[in-house]
């Protein structure tokens, strides 16, 4: 559904991208903005032209001035060996040196506006230029033929080739994003469903069978059959904010992420997520509950006249952003929580939202736990989020994604492959653990993510097959950042590359992401006898990304500055001392018994075992970094001394 992962970017040494590419020319003054056709919108593909007076709405981004100093500059107040190390800038001062200039600016509001658009928002970055429209005047003002094609069990509006733009605005032109419908495909991969933010019901209510452990290794299954020869603990029934305080050795360290903000970015808004997460933090945190003045909303309104994104999952989307909340919480219970909810799952509608916590420098750290799956993506979106994340490291802002959960991708796309945004240089790709937390609350082993799944059916275990793990890999988009070299090893930042090239590994770091030794959540959800606040275990990389910037919101006020973009002093704590603990392979599985229609045993139970770091994948968990979990995990109080 994405352009060809083999149209690479140029990235400058520093890893991120150089800026507009050239752009080629085209009749009667105008220029082609390069790579805007999605390569899947062919004749083959259509099903119908786009009806001329459809409402679309899109965004064109501006370039920035200098992208070649600010990404130096970038490097520098990020580096810990600079001068200028955490001299960070603010909004304005970044809008000064480097934003599109007002004139910029208004030339494209001209064009737009003498085309017959409505202008929209202009952000205080000057970042983009929104405009509303029909597809009739759109495909006039770009010079091209908007229809719909069936691609990947979607039906998605595209151009039928290059955008193209007046050629004296061309220099200007970053990309143009929301013409078509090629990034739709942001979700959480956690949950399942479907509906719309205007009608939808909370999403089908899940419960955990039991038995389950309180924790690691409570209660172990003696009744089935021994596995590989072993009878296996159960897994727990979802881990609470208390045990991974204690487990990743931040609950006793007199700081708990007050005088911090963690934004949360995802799509929609739950109606109830104050109430599900107050609920939450009263029955199984309760020192620490979640006051209102800690916990805020900024959620962009759906507009009724635009054509819906296919496929978008509301209901998702609410546990994403319940689950979010309820971890980053958890780990920072001193901290404020604003979440930010994009109009829909698109990326570009996720990109404004994103966009506004960096313009407006309105939080200190960042969590996404959403991504597309693989790299192959239309360069508008990259150069867009690359932008936005360089500015955010520029104002000192910490932006951490989850690095997918599906391993290398190999069973979704045939090739292996990280996902984007988490591949991209100038953020912080969290990688997903499995854990084992003891009585005393102390981690019994971690290890890297990745399940396998074996059924027992009629006294005998089927075959163990992949379901899920952290996601990881080599970028073909992106080159090898500076804080990755001398790091991570030659055998991994050289796959997927072609000569010597060496290309950006993901994860960075990792959490606990693992489902089957997951956390605890609570939620209103749909049940057969009504929508009800229940709890229930769940996982993936979507926890591994709130729980680490709650970590790293508990080291903003243990330390007494916000860190910003921490990977280039986290790939050198690594060679220097042990306040990252290396995540090894270990042998380890649990016993899981689950209902068969996820709420109660009348359609009966479904037993399995599930192993906690399968090895059949292109990626594996191993000494040192390594694709599954990057550097390793926080080891609690030397981490807050050191990162």
């Amino acid at each position: 559904m994405r352009r060809s992962s083999t149209l690479l970017l140029s990235l400058a040494v520093v890893g991120g991208l150089t800026g507009a590419l050239p752009s080629t020319a085209s009749a009667q003054g105008r220029q082609d903005i390069p790579q805007s056709h999605p390569l899947w919108a062919n004749a083959q593909a259509k099903v119908a032209d786009t009806a001329p007076a459809a409402k679309l709405s899109f965004r064109v981004y501006l370039n920035q001035r200098d992208n070649a100093g600010a990404e130096a500059l970038a490097q520098a107040v990020s580096d810990p060996d600079s001068p200028t190390y955490r001299q960070f800038l603010n909004p304005d001062q970044v809008r000064d040196r480097f934003a599109a200039s007002d004139a910029t600016v208004n030339a494209v509001k001209t064009w737009l506006a003498g085309n017959g658009f409505t202008i929209g928002e202009v952000p205080s970055n000057r970042a983009y230029v929104e405009a509303t429209g029909t597809a009739e005047q759109t495909e006039k003002a770009f010079a091209v033929d908007l229809g719909k094609y069936r691609v990947k069990g979607q039906t998605l509006r595209a151009a039928d080739k290059n955008l193209s733009v007046p050629a004296n605005l061309a220099g200007d032109v970053l990309g143009v994003v929301g013409v078509d419908q090629a990034t739709n495909l942001f979700k959480p991969d956690h949950s399942t469903g479907s509906g719309t933010p205007s009608d939808v019901a909370p999403g089908p209510g899940f419960r955990n069978a039991r038995p389950c452990s309180a924790y690691y290794g409570e209660k172990i299954d003696t009744t089935d059959p021994a596995y590989n020869g072993q009878q296996l603990p159960y897994a727990p029934c979802g881990y609470t904010p208390a045990q991974l305080r204690s487990a990743y050795g931040i609950d006793k360290v007199g700081a708990d992420g007050k005088g911090t903000t963690i934004a949360i970015v995802d799509a929609f808004a739950s109606p109830t997520i104050y109430a599900d997460a107050s609920e939450y933090a009263r029955r199984n945190d309760p020192a620490h509950p979640l006051k209102q003045s800690q916990f805020s909303q900024h959620i962009f309104p759906v507009n009724p006249d635009m054509e819906p994104p296919d496929q978008c999952d509301a209901a998702g989307w609410y546990g994403e952003e319940t689950l979010d909340v309820e971890a980053a919480h958890g780990l920072a219970p001193g901290a404020n929580i604003l979440y930010v909810g994009g109009s829909d799952c698109q990326d570009n509608s996720l990109d404004v939202a994103l966009n506004y916590v960096v313009a407006g420098h309105k939080a200190d750290i960042v969590s996404n736990s959403y991504g597309d799956t693989g790299e192959d993506i239309p360069a508008d979106e990259v150069k867009v989020f690359n932008q936005i994340s360089l500015q955010a490291v520029l104002e000192g802002i910490g932006v951490y994604f989850s690095s997918g959960d599906n391993g290398d991708e190999v069973a979704r796309l045939g090739t292996p492959s990280p996902d984007f945004s988490a591949s991209a240089p100038w953020i912080t790709a969290v990688g997903g653990t499995s854990i084992a937390i003891g009585k005393d609350g102390k981690r019994i082993f971690e290890t890297g993510w990745e399940t396998s799944k074996s059924v027992l059916a009629n006294g005998v275990y089927g075959p163990a097959n992949y379901t899920s793990g952290s996601g990881g890999g080599t970028s073909r988009l992106f080159e090898q950042p500076f804080y990755q070299k001398g790091v991570v090893p030659d055998a991994l930042s050289t796959k997927n590359q072609t000569g010597k090239k060496k290309g950006r590994v993901v994860p960075d770091i990792a959490a606990i992401g693992d489902p089957n030794t997951g956390f605890l959540v609570g939620q209103t959800q749909t049940f057969p006898d009504g929508a009800y606040y229940d709890q229930y275990r769940i996982g993936g990389t979507s926890l591994a990304s709130p729980v680490f910037a709650g970590i790293m919101a508990v080291a903003d006020s243990f330390d007494h500055f916000h860190h910003g973009f921490i990977n280039p002093v986290i790939y050198k704590l690594t060679s220097r001392t042990s306040a990252i603990t290396d995540v090894k392979h270990v042998d380890g599985a649990v016993a899981r018994v689950d209902y068969a229609n996820q709420v109660d045993a009348s359609a009966g139970l479904i037993h399995s075992v599930r192993t906690l770091d399968y090895q059949g994948l292109t990626i594996h968990t191993a000494p040192g970094y390594d694709d599954v979990t990057g550097l390793g995990t926080p080891n609690g109080l030397l981490f807050l001394l050191l990162v």
